[in-house]
């Protein structure tokens, strides 16, 4: 008996229903949508970061003499296959001359630097092997300074020791590295006579600003008598940037569905006085109040489900739409935001079925009587 009242119900209002269930999808396509961007765009703009450079930095207490180098097996103890860790890279940096000139040579891990700073703009070549011996890479304002272009040979000179290199490409990073000469580790260590020792180590990791706070901690633990320290400005920006981000979705969204709500209550206020007499006559019959109301909210609930998955799948392609007009990118659907896309239209339908609760006021003498 319930379900056939429930379909005669839904049959005999189909005209407010309608009205309702339009509002129901369109907050339910925004919402799905927005939630779509939230969260593929968080996991996209933190991969932007992560090419941005290193956000945490390993060095020795103190700089400036050969005490403040550090042994380079810290990096078997630093965690490279850890999934927050995107990228890894030790640096030594010795002072060289390039004829009568000094230059800055930056030994490293050229793989690792590579995928740490993917935005360099880089003419000629990048040296893909992490122990290539014979390329290096130049900085644009060093190869202004020594007239160098791909495919040019330098020597360089440290002390009694030298090695002659051929330059792969020439960056630009728009930064100190503009000025340094960057060689593989080995090289730089053997020209400076420092087998196995490192500067510093710079690492990219993934994640918020406290879980990489949290990171930056265990490591630190890990590292007994190293400074171990995030990069302040780019952790900060990052948090402050996806801050604003979740604070403008957020904040949208409740605005639609307040919305929502409103167009909601619109079509139920009007559709409790279109049931009055139903109503009226339920009781008469002996039908309870809650009975009723229970009958009122399934119908309520029911749109909501109906209204959350028209939503749902509209505000996939909604999202595609503006991910690819606003951000260009290909936003993914998550199938996470399909069960919070149900939720918050239940959850709408059901606020804006409040008017039905006046239906339990309605006397059946006075229906029965035409009143």
């Amino acid at each position: 008996m319930f379900w056939r009242i429930f379909r005669q119900l839904l049959r005999a209002s189909r005209g407010r229903l309608t009205v309702a269930l339009i509002a129901l999808s369109s907050g339910s396509a925004i919402s799905s949508a927005l939630l779509n961007i939230n969260l593929d765009a968080e996991q996209k703009l933190r991969h932007e970061f992560r090419t941005l450079g290193a956000n945490v930095v390993v060095a020795p207490p103190s700089a400036g003499s050969d005490a403040a180098l550090a042994d380079a097996s810290i990096m078997d103890r630093i965690g490279i296959g850890s999934p927050q860790m995107i990228a890894a890279a030790p640096y030594l940096y010795v002072a060289a001359n390039a004829g009568a000139q000094p230059v800055i040579l930056a030994g490293t891990w050229f793989d690792q630097v590579a995928k740490m700073n993917s935005w360099w703009k880089v003419d000629g070549a990048w040296v893909t092997s992490r122990d290539d011996s014979s390329h290096c890479l130049v900085g644009q304002a060093a190869a202004h300074q020594f007239g160098l272009a791909p495919g040019s040979h330098i020597e360089l000179r440290a002390g009694e020791r030298k090695v002659s290199l051929t330059a792969s490409g020439i960056i630009t990073a728009g930064s100190d590295e503009d000025t340094q000469i960057f060689t593989s580790l080995e090289v730089a260590q053997n020209l400076a006579g420092l087998p196995g020792r490192v500067s510093l180590v710079q690492l990219s990791v993934s994640g918020t600003p406290s879980e990489i706070d949290a990171f930056t901690s265990r490591l630190a633990g890990a590292l007994p008598g190293l400074d171990v320290r995030p990069v302040r400005k780019l952790a900060a920006a990052e948090g402050s940037i996806l801050g604003r981000i979740r604070g403008l979705i957020f904040w949208t969204i409740t605005l639609i569905l307040i919305l929502t709500t409103l167009g909601v209550l619109a079509s139920m206020a009007a559709l409790a006085m279109e049931r009055s007499r139903d109503v009226g006559l339920m009781k008469a019959l002996g039908g309870s109040v809650q009975r009723i109301m229970r009958l009122f909210l399934a119908e309520a609930a029911a749109l909501g489900v109906l209204g959350g998955t028209i939503g749902f799948a509209i505000g996939v392609v909604l999202a595609r739409w503006i991910g690819g007009r606003v951000f260009g990118v290909a936003i993914s659907p998550r199938l996470a935001v399909f069960p919070a896309t149900i939720i918050l239209a239940v959850g709408v339908a059901l606020l804006g079925a409040l008017p039905l609760r006046l239906l339990g006021r309605v006397r059946p003498a006075e229906i029965l009587r035409g009143e």
